[in-house]
């Protein structure tokens, strides 16, 4: 029996992508303009001569420091979450200690505690260390924020995994890490893609902690960086939205490549 066409859904499509298109045409087409021409011609107009001084004016103004700090902070959270993360999860599966199960709650009550709460002791503290202006002052409370909710992700995944599986391999003899390496870790491949991709988005997206224990422009990230385009004469709107398009692509292309594992993660059924 053929199926009859669903208008309704159709036109709710067509609603959604307008909706999700405009603010992208918006974004895309005002950094092919001049600032002259925006201001002239509106934020929907269409661009009379292409332009791409503001990309390159973008790359020629720090840029490209900016976006070196960003990387390295990032793939240091990632690798600090991913060094100690995994071991802890399992140790919270596998193990029912009470010192593991105090660890866990302490993991857990870091949800609750926001980073804006903390900000002015975490201040003082990476101070006291000598840390202050450094990217370390960043990359560790990056990371510390970013741990309680990747444990989380983890714990649900790995367990996941049925216990005859460990029962199975305990029998042969193996030892707790050869457990870990050789059948936790390869069937929680989708929680670690999960935690990869949110700990990545924390660091890239991260304000709070380059704002205030940051300060010179050596150690500036992307997201400090986009405050050069506002002077006191106004927002310099194109090179502005240059600059967005260029710092979101490297973190949108992970997201593409890894949202398949990052739903199934958060849905707790990557272990299955």
């Amino acid at each position: 029996m053929k199926s009859r066409p669903n208008y309704l859904a159709g036109f709710g499509s067509l609603v959604w992508l307008f909706l999700v298109g405009l603010p992208l045409y918006v974004m895309l087409i005002a950094t092919f303009q001049t600032r002259a021409d925006y201001a002239a011609n509106g934020p929907l107009a269409f661009p009379e001569h292409f332009t791409l001084d503001n990309y390159i004016n973008d790359l020629n103004s720090g840029f490209g420091q900016y976006f070196l700090n960003t990387v390295i902070v990032t793939v240091s959270v990632v690798g600090i979450v991913v060094l100690l993360v995994p071991p802890l999860a399992y140790a919270i599966v596998r193990s029912r200690s009470r010192p593991t199960t105090t660890v866990f709650r302490l993991f857990l009550l870091g949800l609750a505690v926001p980073s804006q709460a903390v900000i002015v002791p975490m201040f003082y503290v990476i101070s006291k260390a000598g840390l202050y202006d450094n990217l370390i002052a960043v990359i560790l409370p990056t990371a510390a924020f970013a741990m309680p909710v990747c444990a989380l992700i983890l714990t649900g995944v790995m367990r996941d995994i049925t216990p005859e599986l460990y029962e199975a391999m305990t029998v042969d003899g193996a030892s707790p890490r050869r457990i870990f390496f050789q059948l936790v870790v390869p069937l929680s491949k989708s929680g670690l893609s999960t935690i990869v991709v949110f700990s990545a988005l924390q660091a890239w997206n991260g304000f709070l902690f380059p704002l205030v224990l940051t300060q010179s422009a050596e150690t500036k990230v992307l997201t400090m960086g986009l405050y050069e385009f506002q002077t006191e004469h106004g927002v310099d709107i194109p090179g502005l939205l240059a600059a967005v398009v260029l710092s979101m692509l490297p973190i949108l292309l992970v997201y593409l490549f890894a949202r398949r594992a990052l739903v199934q993660g958060l849905m707790g059924v990557g272990g299955k």
